[in-house]
């Protein structure tokens, strides 16, 4: 092997979640001062990009040994990082360097490109889209026979918050988003009114900038109060409501539901006191009352009543002289 100066390895890496050709600046420099470029995955999909840019790659697999010797005497040699091959040439030059035998050149990991935030979210999707095509219980689902999933999952998160478990919050939060990734999957399938995900987010992130006017406009926001101002009269001129009462799902459980219209009522300015019943359902009207009082004081019925039956679910277990797992 040569013995003079030992030049420069850089393994230059890629994000595939980035578009291809979309490098830093950093790597350009690096790919235009090399004095040679190699690739060993012929349809490494950076190749045409760096060709275009005329940037020479040759499509070789060199060995360890090859490319010790191929920096000798200063040189810079730039391998295209992208295949199974890649993992035997850093094993093979670990193993050079590891033996004593040879002067190594300096080895750089440089990275072309970076993922940006929510970049595994493309995997995702990508996911879901063969498990969509490919899964037979997964292809045949429809938004119907989902809709039972999205109120279980949803229940599990409110658990995993209130239990305070970061684990079970992480994985919940998955279950969840699962339930938004594969309704808008089925939704590609529809003949008459397509939608994918690109539509669903994008219609969030524009329902976002307009419903923050103080952040993406002009507007003033000092208080949360101020901010909560700015909702309701962007969320009321979108919705174009008649009542108060538009919008507000019949189906979600009770206490919710009845904290939900007392928030309308308290928000829109209204003088409507809960009604009393007879002597005969006058528990629920009690209920109806104990949950506008609640919402008005800032207090979650749901929240309040599931902890006070967590207490008393350990109550039981008390006294029966089970330990609580939960």
């Amino acid at each position: 092997m040569n013995a003079e100066a030992p030049g420069r390895v850089v393994l230059l890496t890629a994000s595939h979640r980035v578009a291809p050709g979309l490098l830093s600046w950093p790597a350009w420099q690096t790919l235009h001062a090399a004095d040679r470029v190699v690739c060993g995955t012929p349809d490494h999909p950076q190749v045409p990009y760096l060709r275009e840019a005329g940037v020479t790659v040759q499509e070789a697999a060199p060995t360890a040994e090859e490319l010790v010797d191929d920096c000798a005497g200063g040189r810079t040699v730039v391998v295209v990082v992208g295949g199974e091959g890649d993992r035997r040439l850093t094993d093979g030059l670990a193993r050079l360097g590891g033996s004593g035998r040879v002067r190594m050149p300096d080895l750089e990991l440089l990275p072309g490109s970076y993922d940006l935030p929510g970049a595994r979210l493309l995997d995702l999707v990508q996911v879901m889209d063969q498990v969509r095509r490919e899964c037979p219980w997964t292809s045949q689902k429809t938004h119907e026979g989902l809709a039972k999933y999205a109120i279980e999952e949803s229940y599990e998160l409110v658990e995993a918050i209130e239990t305070g478990d970061r684990d079970e919050l992480r994985e919940e939060l998955g279950d969840v988003l699962l339930q938004v990734v594969f309704h808008a999957r089925i939704a590609e399938d529809d003949a008459e009114e397509p939608f994918d995900i690109d539509d669903v987010a994008g219609g969030l992130v524009e329902k976002l900038i307009h419903r923050h006017p103080h952040v993406f406009g002009d507007a003033t926001a000092e208080t949360p109060e101020d901010v909560r101002a700015h909702w309701l009269r962007t969320k009321a001129i979108e919705k174009r409501r008649e009542s108060v009462t538009d919008g507000v799902p019949l189906g979600q459980p009770a206490l919710a539901l009845a904290a939900k219209l007392g928030g309308r009522v308290r928000s829109a300015g209204l003088a409507v006191v809960p009604p009393a019943g007879g002597s005969d359902d006058s528990l629920g009207y009690d209920l109806l009352a104990l949950a506008v009082r609640a919402e008005r004081d800032g207090v979650d019925p749901e929240a309040a009543l599931r902890a006070a039956a967590r207490a008393y679910r350990d109550a039981i277990l008390a006294a029966e002289g089970v330990e609580r797992t939960r």
